[in-house]
């Protein structure tokens, strides 16, 4: 099955962060990756969304203002399992 691909936009990238909003229409997906730096990520929406993951999927309820932090090296793809676009700001540590 093909997905629509979310859609990245960064807004700071300097010697200390890289912050990027991602958008994910209905369905969208960031493709499979692994994070090369801490990070943050804050929810601009509220809604679930589907992480496909070594380990198996796993759905992750989030709430819009209500951040989480995850350390390097989490591997996954992130899919918009809402009927509605999706977005978050991540923040990336240097």
């Amino acid at each position: 099955m093909t997905r629509p691909t979310a859609i990245p936009t960064v807004q700071i990238d300097n010697d200390r962060v890289t912050v990027t909003e991602w958008r994910f229409p209905p369905g969208a997906e960031t493709g499979y990756h692994r994070h090369g730096m801490d990070y943050i990520v804050v929810p601009m929406t509220t809604g679930t969304l589907l992480l496909e993951t070594p380990n198996g999927e796993v759905r992750s309820p989030l709430t819009a203002g209500v951040s989480y932090t995850r350390l390097t090296g989490v591997e996954h793809n992130v899919i918009n399992a809402n009927d509605h676009e999706f977005v978050f700001v991540e923040i990336e540590l240097k």
